[in-house]
């Protein structure tokens, strides 16, 4: 682990960070500067103040998203504010130029109040042409989204939730499939109740499921509960618990079908697994150190199991989604990112594996999978203009081309 933290460290100091700008257009001469600067300039001044909308054209607007943070819950080190928390956000940008050509810039905010962040992000929407909320603790972070989907025209997503949901749901997907079961009859015990943890819940509620428990640190959640619960959790438990069963997780994980887990590692025990039902499927997404160890897992009855680790098969990660989702929605200038799109990107992403190719191991396309951000972004793309929120209409498979062109994943 030293080697890595020196690594890390090395090339964050010798870069001065991974970001650059850098200029489309060469600037060398005074007829460059004429073109790019003044006097040329006030050209697409002029057709953008004639023509708001031509921001799109003649600006970065249309490939730009701001990733807006405070700093609140990052990664796993929870609350270490703004300057800290830049290095992720710097990354996050670099993935999404990586992985499909997205260009993105960190904006860490100084502030933790959902008034100020709201505010400041609605200021900032003439430059940018979506938004990915990053880092922000819950609950603060569902209310952030919502008033800014309200309260602005231009796609707003919160990747810890939404990515993770997505990703999670499209390997269950596959799952599925190798244990004979459907959304529709399967019980579903889901543990921590954050930001990842309520979003796919409610991705899982679209994809049909409605046997699903939800559990926090106090137990399951239920309507009525009268300790531990917030807004969130009292909307979360109207369409979870249906029988509003009380107790702890070991007590509620009797009869599932899957596990999934976005809390604390070492939560899941083996007698845990073995009280569910045949064929169980587990997600153990906690980081760095899973709810159960795959190993234990498997000897528990496990038939499926998926964590948040690189280092065991089925990685739930994120770079699966946001880069893709993002390409889809700034390609037809969509002014939200809706539950169909997000269907569309989980439908996406786990088409990538093949009946041949399906197996305990492989539910889940793996990161560096160059075929992932351009289905997804078509699909997301087909899903916005399905779904009118979109403003432009293109072919799917042109937005697909221009993903494999700007991917830099697999040079």
């Amino acid at each position: 682990m030293s080697n890595l933290r020196d690594e890390a460290l090395h090339i964050h100091r010798v870069n001065k960070g991974k970001l650059a700008t850098h200029s489309k257009v060469p600037i060398k001469n005074a007829k460059d500067l004429s073109l790019a600067y003044s006097p040329g300039v006030a050209e697409p001044c002029k057709e953008i103040y004639d023509h708001k909308e031509s921001v799109y054209d003649y600006t970065m607007k249309g490939n730009m998203v701001a990733v807006v943070s405070d700093g609140s819950a990052v990664l796993g080190l929870g609350n270490i504010g703004p300057e800290a928390s830049l290095p992720v956000m710097e990354g996050k940008a670099a993935l999404f130029k990586s992985f499909a050509g997205v260009d993105a810039f960190p904006i860490c905010l100084d502030t933790n109040k959902v008034d100020e962040i709201v505010n400041t992000v609605k200021l900032m929407e003439p430059t940018f042409g979506g938004v990915n909320l990053e880092d922000i603790a819950a609950p603060n972070c569902f209310i952030i989204e919502e008033q800014l989907k309200k309260e602005t025209n231009i796609p707003i997503f919160h990747d810890d939730q939404h990515g993770t949901a997505i990703v999670t749901v499209a390997g269950l997907m596959n799952a599925l499939k190798i244990v004979g079961k459907s959304f529709s009859d399967i019980k579903v015990v889901a543990n921590g109740a954050g930001a990842a943890g309520i979003a796919i819940i409610k991705l899982l509620y679209h994809f049909g499921v409605r046997d699903i428990i939800m559990c926090d640190s106090k137990g399951a959640i239920f309507e009525g509960r009268n300790y531990g619960m917030n807004d969130v959790k009292d909307e979360i438990a109207k369409i979870t618990n249906k029988d509003k069963q009380e107790g702890s997780l070991e007590e509620i994980m009797t009869d599932a079908d899957v596990f999934i887990g976005v809390s604390v590692g070492g939560l899941l025990s083996k007698e845990m697994v073995e009280s569910m039902n045949e064929d169980p499927i587990i997600f153990a997404m906690a980081n760095p150190d899973p709810e159960i160890m795959p190993e234990d897992a498997k000897s528990a009855g496990a038939r499926v199991i998926g964590t948040g680790r690189s280092d065991f098969p089925n990685q739930v990660n994120n770079v699966l989604a946001f880069p893709g989702i993002f390409r889809g929605a700034l390609d037809v200038r969509a002014t939200r990112i809706n539950e169909k799109m997000k269907i569309a990107a989980a439908e996406a992403i786990a088409s990538l594996v093949t009946a041949e190719e399906l197996n305990e191991d492989y539910v889940i396309p793996a990161p560096f999978d160059a075929r992932v951000a351009p289905k997804v972004a078509a699909s997301v793309a087909k899903a916005a203009m399905e779904s009118g929120v979109a403003r432009l209409h293109v072919d799917p498979e042109e937005v697909a081309e221009k993903t494999r062109k700007l991917t830099m994943i697999d040079e």
